[in-house]
């Protein structure tokens, strides 16, 4: 893995294409949340210490390869700014002939964001033309968007095929990470897996099942599981027609002495903006639905995560946005960053969900990592090779 620390790179002076994940959520303008701009700067503050030429490449939203006016990354350049306590130049042109030209003129230690890499056609298309042209306004490139990682964009997969190309130190973080929860894993190990459909993550939980000792299903994933087991669940979410699913992961969790842990009592309401009542499943009324995980399941998962030396989590485990059904997820965030604080147990989140959840309870820095990637991260949990990553590895 060619890393940019390596400390025989010389990069006084060289020009810098680093691509980063920017796309955060933003309301009117302003940026809600800023875990993917605070996660960049370790490998910014490298380049500039290497008197480095930085020229930033990000994206936000998905324009299609046409500039959108509530897309742009200015207001990004200077949240960054901010942070860094450092002026950062804003390029709000296209990639075009004069952009080199305008990049030359940076100093050592200098950096300059480039206006959303989306709006440019021949970006989300991996037009060869359009990465040899990315390619001529550095020396080097640097890919430190893992979040990317699993696109064949120009700015991710492309370029590398013309210019000398290296990971950066958050996504060298990142691979580390997983390849200890997935690869160099310490047993006993446990998933914990939410979201609202089990069929979106059957190849994740087949994937690991082969060498995790204990899978805990929550959230609308385990009112499937529920259902086509025999259990009440009222009106709750639930996919219809997978029985088979259901019966593979049984089967393969026999097969790989694989414990699955599906909620034994929940948290109901009529609506979403309801109450909630903890219930028995064999209680459960036609018309409530399940929205959190009760205190009987969180006792039972509590005690699986104590016995655990490596705990993996992606998918709250019930509607969290409403504070009568956000005990589970805040309980569950508790009882891992006891565990990881107190044994230094390895930790790791991910998921969009799973990052608000801890944002919302403050927990960020209680986990070993926590992953602001979505679809890489569960594409890389499914054992598949991203295209970033692989056209990095094959950048010698």
């Amino acid at each position: 893995m060619k890393n940019i620390s390596d400390q025989s790179i010389d990069l006084k002076g060289k020009k810098v294409l680093l691509r980063v994940d920017l796309n955060v959520p933003m309301k009117n303008g302003s940026i809600t949340e800023s875990s993917r701009i605070e996660k960049i700067i370790p490998t910014i503050n490298l380049l500039i210490a290497k008197q480095a030429k930085i020229i930033i490449l990000s994206h936000i939203g998905r324009p299609k390869g046409k500039v959108v006016k509530g897309m742009s990354l200015e207001p990004i350049s200077k949240k960054l700014s901010s942070l860094l306590g450092k002026e950062v130049l804003f390029n709000e042109k296209m990639v075009d002939k004069k952009t080199k030209y305008e990049l030359n003129k940076i100093k050592n230690g200098s950096i300059i964001m480039l206006e959303n890499i989306r709006f440019n056609q021949g970006e989300e298309s991996n037009e060869s033309e359009f990465a040899k042209k990315l390619s001529s306004l550095g020396d080097i490139y640097v890919n430190d968007a893992f979040s990317c990682s699993h696109r064949f964009h120009a700015s991710v997969e492309g370029i590398t095929k013309y210019i000398p190309s290296y990971f950066g130190l958050q996504i060298t973080e990142e691979i580390n990470a997983l390849r200890k929860i997935t690869s160099e894993i310490k047993k006993p190990v446990t998933l914990i897996i939410g979201g609202s459909k089990i069929s979106t993550k059957i190849k994740i939980i087949n994937n690991l099942i082969k060498k995790f000792n204990n899978i805990i299903i929550v959230g609308g994933m385990a009112n499937t599981m529920l259902k086509h087991t025999g259990s009440k669940v009222g009106k709750s979410i639930f996919e219809k027609d997978c029985g088979y699913l259901i019966k593979e992961i049984l089967e393969n969790s026999k097969k790989y002495n694989c414990k699955i842990t599906c909620p034994i009592d929940v948290v109901v309401s009529e609506n979403l903006e309801g109450i909630g009542k903890n219930k028995e499943l064999h209680e459960i009324n036609d018309n409530e639905m399940i929205l959190d995980i009760g205190q009987k399941t969180i006792d039972s998962i509590k005690k699986i995560i104590k016995d655990s030396n490596t705990v993996l989590w992606n998918g709250p485990a019930g509607y969290f946005e409403n504070p009568n059904f956000q005990n589970g997820t805040k309980k569950i965030l508790e009882i891992i960053s006891e565990k990881t604080i107190n044994d230094k147990i390895f930790s790791v989140a991910g998921g969009g969900e799973t990052v608000a959840a801890i944002n919302k309870f403050k927990k960020f820095d209680s986990f070993t990592f926590v992953s602001t990637a979505g679809g890489a991260f569960l594409e890389y949990l499914e054992g598949k090779t991203l295209p970033g990553i692989k056209a990095l590895n094959q950048n010698v």
